[in-house]
């Protein structure tokens, strides 16, 4: 079991700059992605089947790839890169800015999705990389799939601790994210899906599960 971190039951957390303006860019509310990543998603659609001539049956089979492939890079961002713990003072800085903030915080509603002053240069990168491995239309409906992914991670994450599920799938999911901020925040990186947790080994035991829905 991690060491236990510092964990504020606040709905707001500490200010990260003095600018006024810097700081505005660290906060967001859990709308603005669907506003804006909705119809980029659209246009990469329109380009892959229209500009494209893609046929449907190409542009669902790679829309539902980077849907899928979203999951295991959701994994990954938050498991190693998102927890990755920096010695230097400013890699530290930079560590509590990205997400420990969120981990001190996690009842703060305008910092549980990624803002667009972060979520904008990290697509625009991941899209360069991507460019390597698809031709151009096909890459349009991969990351179409993938920025969807994306949108269901944000807002499922926002919704994991905001919303009282009562049973179902979604109150597994979020019993899953609750454990991870407040049991062991060293395991349990799948936020909108446990699979990569199991297929990894970085989920909980049945035990912690069980002790978790009787806190409830």
């Amino acid at each position: 079991m991690a060491k236990k971190l510092y964990v504020s039951n606040a709905t707001e957390s500490s200010r990260m700059f003095k600018n006024d303006f810097l700081e505005s860019l660290t906060k967001i509310h859990y709308s603005v992605p669907l506003i804006f990543w909705i119809p980029v998603i659209g246009y990469l659609i329109y380009k892959s089947y229209v500009i494209g001539d893609l046929s449907v049956g190409n542009v669902v089979l790679y829309f539902c790839f980077g849907l899928a492939f979203w999951t295991l890079a959701e994994y990954a961002l938050h498991r190693w890169v998102f927890h990755f713990h920096p010695r230097s003072a400013w890699g530290q800085r930079i560590h509590f800015i990205f997400h420990g903030v969120h981990h001190d915080y996690p009842k703060d509603r305008l910092r549980l999705v990624m803002p667009l002053s972060a979520s904008i240069p990290m697509a625009a990168f991941i899209y360069f990389i991507f460019h390597f491995f698809f031709e151009e239309f096909t890459l349009a409906s991969f990351f179409a799939g993938f920025l969807f992914g994306y949108l269901i991670y944000d807002e499922c994450h926002y919704a994991m601790h905001h919303a009282n599920f009562k049973s179902g799938l979604f109150k597994r999911i979020k019993d899953h994210h609750m454990l991870h901020h407040y049991a062991d925040p060293e395991r349990g990186f799948g936020v909108s899906s446990a699979i990569w947790d199991v297929i990894f080994g970085s989920g909980f035991s049945k035990k912690g599960k069980k002790a978790e829905r009787q806190n409830d």
